[in-house]
């Protein structure tokens, strides 16, 4: 096998990252002789709006995470490439019982963690356990993708079982999610004290090289990849929060690939030769939401009323979004066009609150954009309080960058905050299960009903097809009269890349696989 990490190219590498600076790099190594060598080390270089806010996918829940992390891991399954159907991965093959509840998986053998240790039964176990039996608090995913899960067990070194506690239809699709779902190193995991924030080693086609907090995250291909190897020789995720600084970054070649792009700047891209932009349908929502442990569902109505949402999509998103008219987009199952939310009417709003005696909110914020809101969470704010204000009522607003904002946001000291989600698997569920969610970090809202779990709980155990779907719409509407959201939009995603990158694709799930990405 040939060793591309040795040598001049390591020290090529080395001045490469010393010097901060991406792209192909060009350096001279002396030999023995005292002459020189010549080295080129490939380095795919992705501009991205937030560092990332830890490399363990069972302790994180953002995609800024899962740019670096979903080249270092992988999962039972995986998603084709330009859709949320499931095809093998670190299992070949796999079976579902007559009842449903029992799903029995056939692994790959012969793959390596980079950690030299083995990937088996037992390492599947070990990650399924961990976010079940012994599940911790700061797991946001576990629910999500185990929460029906009753216990899993080795049947011999490369088969394993998972059994679960009642039928769950995406259950197979949550096997390719890119939180919780991911496959870590049980040697790794235990030797840094269960927690692979700061140490990841998975299986993927990249491994772990550094980390320098808001700056950048450095991968290089792992050779040992039972697998096609990266096409590039490293990867390097560059931290970039100012959303201009990010797009001169790409002009002028700093780096190689961007997400997140503010729509002004899209006119501005298309005219420039060595840069091409890609647009694709996004499989998002872009919301408000009401901490419902401390606004009533009376004011959360008023709130909503006050917000004019075609005008405020319309001028903050250039044509590059549409108005949400429910949390679902349009493409996916359960989706319903009778589902209505509440109505812009500033006249009742601005009467219900003076007689509720409500004068003032209290609103956070993220500083930076998201791929489900290129504005930048700051500039959606500010745009909301100006419809408050004409309601008479003031804004208590903090802007936070985007780390801080997920500690924020858990702390719960808010009546209003911003926040969005990408879809994890194509499913209905992943969607309209946040507001059922009992962590603060995925249900932002607090929402706690029981007429919509039962929605919820039904809806899962539910197979696909019109059944289903109906009892989704059901859930949407009921939410919706609940005022527990005000759905702002669906954001198209919005990614660029130089001219000389070749094989970039932007998944449906708003995740980037990049070991099929060339740079010329």
């Amino acid at each position: 096998m040939k060793k591309i990490l040795c040598g001049a190219v390591a020290a090529a590498m080395a001045i490469s990252m010393m010097a901060g600076c991406g792209g192909s790099n060009d350096s001279s190594s002396k030999t023995e002789s005292g002459g020189s060598s010549e080295a080129k080390v490939t380095s795919l270089v992705y501009g991205s709006g937030a560092d990332p806010r830890g490399l363990d996918t069972a302790l994180v829940d953002d995609n800024e995470s899962a740019k670096a992390t979903m080249q270092i891991y992988e999962c039972l399954l995986k998603y084709k490439e330009d859709s949320t159907e499931v095809e093998p991965c670190l299992a070949e093959s796999w079976d579902i019982s007559e009842d449903g509840l029992t799903y029995t998986f056939k692994l790959r053998q012969g793959v390596k963690f980079h950690d030299g240790t083995d990937f088996n039964a037992e390492a599947v176990k070990f990650n399924v356990d961990r976010q079940t039996v012994n599940k911790t608090e700061d797991m946001p995913y576990a629910d999500f993708v185990f929460g029906t899960v009753a216990e899993c067990n080795v049947v011999d070194d490369y088969t394993v079982e998972i059994v679960l506690k009642q039928k769950n239809t995406a259950f197979l699709a949550n096997m390719a999610m890119c939180f919780g779902a991911p496959i870590v190193s049980p040697t790794a995991c235990k030797k840094n004290g269960g927690s692979l924030l700061e140490n990841p080693v998975g299986t993927g086609p990249y491994k772990f090289v550094s980390w320098s907090k808001d700056d950048r995250v450095v991968l290089e291909r792992y050779d040992d990849y039972w697998g096609e190897k990266g096409k590039c020789d490293q990867i390097i995720i560059k931290t970039i929060p100012d959303a201009s600084a990010k797009i001169n970054a790409l002009t002028t070649g700093e780096v190689d690939v961007i997400d997140g792009i503010d729509t002004t700047m899209v006119e501005q891209l298309n005219a420039d030769s060595n840069i091409n932009v890609d647009l694709t349908d996004g499989m998002n929502i872009n919301y408000m939401a009401y901490n419902t442990t401390r606004l009533d569902k009376e004011t959360r109505v008023a709130l909503s009323q006050a917000v004019n949402v075609d005008e405020l999509v319309k001028s903050l998103y250039d044509g590059y979004a549409s108005k949400a008219t429910t949390i679902l987009p349009s493409f996916l199952p359960g989706y319903s066009d009778k589902v209505t939310q509440v109505a812009y009417d500033p006249d009742t709003s601005k009467e219900t609150l003076a007689k509720k005696g409500v004068t003032e909110v209290k609103v956070i914020t993220y500083s930076n954009d998201r791929p489900y809101n290129t504005a930048t969470g700051k500039t959606l704010a500010e745009a909301i309080i100006g419809y408050f204000e004409k309601v008479g009522v003031k804004a208590d607003v903090s802007t936070f960058d985007w780390t801080t904002y997920k500690d924020k946001i858990i702390a719960g000291d808010y009546d209003v905050c911003f926040y969005g989600w990408n879809g994890d698997n194509g499913d209905p569920d992943n969607f309209l299960n946040l507001l059922s969610d009992d962590d603060p970090s995925m249900n932002v809202a607090r929402f706690n009903d029981e007429k919509f779990n039962e929605y919820i709980s039904t809806g899962i155990a539910t197979a696909a097809g019109e059944e289903r779907n109906a009892i989704y719409a059901e859930a949407e509407q009921y939410v919706a009269d609940e005022a527990a959201w005000l759905p702002i939009s669906h954001q198209q995603n919005i990614t660029a890349n130089r001219s000389n990158i070749k094989g970039f694709k932007y998944h449906p799930t708003a995740t980037v696989y990049l070991a099929n990405v060339e740079k010329n």
